[in-house]
């Protein structure tokens, strides 16, 4: 595969992204002249719903879902086509039911719960040329990303990590692979991320780019400045 440039988007967490994000992704996309979109997932946060402690006088589960609502619209009609990654976030309503004892037909799919556009896809994972696009759920650590490469045999990008952002290459006599985590686009002085007030190391915004070239792959990511 050549002439194909792929952008990554990271985790949004809706409504608890940082408002310059989505511009920073269009302004990236327009500079690398993108023509292929995935998001990394965790497109919403489901904090209300969540299994970690959440803030009592945060907005209930509905009003939460209003304000991610408006918010991933924005998404809709910035980026019209794009692969969407599974995040564990986006799970949590399957998850919660779940853990109630809840079969699959008293819930609402994803797609119809947040009112994707049909021209979204979802999947848990893509591959494209010999990269694999996931979310990383389950990958912990500053070399997580080389661990899903390794893992996957192959190239591969996730986000899930939002204090890891970089890349990392592995190789051997046949063949040289890489990983990548693209950070996110969080607001961290949301309510949603409180938890991390005390942790040293901070969420990274960022976005990543792959361009498929004749003389193979190359993978970068760009962090937004903050202002």
């Amino acid at each position: 595969m050549k002439n194909k440039t792929v952008l990554v988007i990271g985790d949004t967490h809706e409504p608890f992204c940082h408002k310059q994000y989505l511009p920073f992704c269009k302004r990236i996309e327009k500079a690398f002249k993108c023509d292929t979109t995935v998001h990394i997932g965790d497109l919403v946060d489901n904090h209300a719903i969540s299994y970690h402690e959440h803030d009592p006088d945060g907005w209930s589960p509905e009003s939460e879902m209003r304000h991610a609502d408006k918010r991933i619209a924005l998404w809709f009609k910035a980026f019209p086509q794009v692969k969407l990654c599974f995040g564990n976030h986006d799970r949590l309503p399957d998850r919660k039911g779940k853990t109630v004892g809840l079969p699959r037909r008293c819930f609402r799919s994803f797609r119809d719960m947040w009112n994707l556009p049909k021209s979204w896809e979802t999947e848990f994972a893509y591959t494209i040329g010999n990269v694999k696009y996931t979310h990383g759920t389950g990958y912990s650590g500053d070399l997580a990303h080389l661990k899903a490469a390794h893992d996957n045999r192959m190239s591969c990008v996730i986000g899930h990590l939002h204090s890891v952002c970089g890349i990392d290459y592995s190789a051997n006599e046949e063949d040289c692979i890489f990983g990548m985590s693209v950070g996110c686009g969080i607001d961290r002085r949301s309510y949603a991320f409180e938890y991390g007030r005390d942790h040293k190391k901070k969420p990274i915004l960022a976005c990543g780019v792959v361009e498929y070239t004749d003389h193979g792959v190359n993978a970068r990511v760009i962090p937004m400045e903050l202002r």
